[in-house]
This record gives C-alpha cells, structure tokens and sequence, in this order.
C-alpha cells in the first residue's frame, strides 16, 4: 500500500493525477458547454431548461458530479503541490532566464491562470449550481421545469459579471490550450505521427469551448436571445 502511495506521491505520479483528471475536466466541459449552449436555440429557455433539468435529475450525472468535484480537488491540489515543489526546486532564480525561449507565456503562466478560474469556478457554482441543486428555483417555464434560463437572464443583466465571465474564459482558453496537449504527453498518449493532430485539436477545442461559453453571458446582457 505505501508503494502504491508512494507512486502517486512522486513527480511523476503527481502529473499522472494532473493528467487524468484534466482530461476528465476536458470531458466535462464538452458535456456542460453543450447543455448551456441549447439557449442559443432562442425559445426562451424552453430547451435549455429540459436540458438543465435533466443535469439536475438523472443519477448518472449526479453521480459524475461526486466524481468531477473530486477529481476537480485532486486536480487543484496537484497543481498547487507541484508548483510548491518546482519553487523548492529551484529557490534562487536565474540571473537570466529566457522563458519566452522555451515556452508560451501561457504555459509559463498556469497557476496565475488556474487561480483565476477557481476564483470564477466559486462565483459561478453560486450564481447557478447551488440554487439548482439546494436552495431551489421558486419560478418554472411553460413545461413545469425550474426556470434555470430566468435566473441566468437575471444574473447576467450586471455588467460587472458579464466582464468577469468573459475574462475568465480568456483565461480558459489559454489554460486549456496549455493543458489540452499536456494531458496526453503526460499519459504518454502522444506519438510524433499524431502529435500535430492532438494540438490541432487542442487549439480548436480550447478556441470553441471558451467562445461558445463567451458569447452566452454577452448575448443575454444585449438581449440577442429572449
């Protein structure tokens, strides 16, 4: 059992659990991106809220948000562990260090970048997740479902909120476009015949998840879906 540990609590089983789990994220946003993006159908929620209401009453997808909140811990823990350690690595930077050689600025930027998404992540799963799941929605549409599409209408009537939405999603976008590539690399899903098909898949991934979930808050604060 302690060699079991062990592995997972070593370098390489640290970034393992990164890996998985930021797969396992990647996953999860295609599913949340595509039941949010139903508003775009433009039939004042109707759809969006059939979609909600499924999210909210099938136990497989309760049961994937035990899982999800978990490996969303895990994966946040890691990142802060391995940050920790490669700055006990290395306590003293270099005189000169040239990181623009090496790297993306974004990949040279990820905890500045994960600390920005859990900082929306908490305002987020407040505005829409709790009320959902535990405090209720005192309104329902025209099919008897909670209203989800009204509260969302509500909340994104504040500007200063829109603002924070689209600039987490930047944020989004370039720590996916980081992480996307770097989940198969570090299970060693990668090969030198697919590797340019795996990135070409993480930027077109990472551009049209963050701009679908960009344009939502903006297209209900100007009113271009009722």
């Amino acid at each position: 059992m302690s060699g079991f540990g062990n592995a997972f609590s070593s370098s390489i089983g640290k970034k393992f659990i990164m890996g998985i789990t930021g797969l396992f994220l990647i996953l999860f946003l295609i599913v949340h991106c595509g039941i949010n993006a139903l508003i775009f159908i433009n039939d004042g929620g109707l759809t969006f809220n059939v979609g909600a209401h499924f999210m909210a009453t099938n136990w497989i997808i309760r049961a994937g948000e035990i899982v999800l909140f978990i490996g969303l811990l895990a994966h946040i823990f890691q990142a802060l562990r391995l940050t920790l350690q490669n700055q006990k690595a290395r306590p003293v930077k270099y005189a000169v260090n040239d990181g623009k050689a090496n790297s993306k600025w974004y990949s040279r930027s990820m905890g500045l970048l994960g600390t920005l998404l859990l900082i929306f992540l908490v305002v987020h799963l407040k505005d829409f997740w709790v009320v959902s799941r535990f405090t209720g929605i005192p309104t329902v549409d025209a099919n008897g479902h909670e209203d989800l599409y009204a509260v969302m209408k509500e909340k994104f009537q504040d500007p200063v909120r829109v603002i924070v939405y689209v600039l987490a999603m930047f944020s989004l976008c370039y720590h996916l476009l980081h992480g996307f590539a770097s989940a198969f690399q570090t299970l060693g899903w990668n090969h030198s015949k697919y590797n340019g098909i795996i990135k070409g898949a993480g930027v077109w991934y990472s551009v049209i998840i963050s701009i679908l979930f960009a344009a939502m808050p903006i297209a209900v604060y100007f009113g271009l879906i009722q």
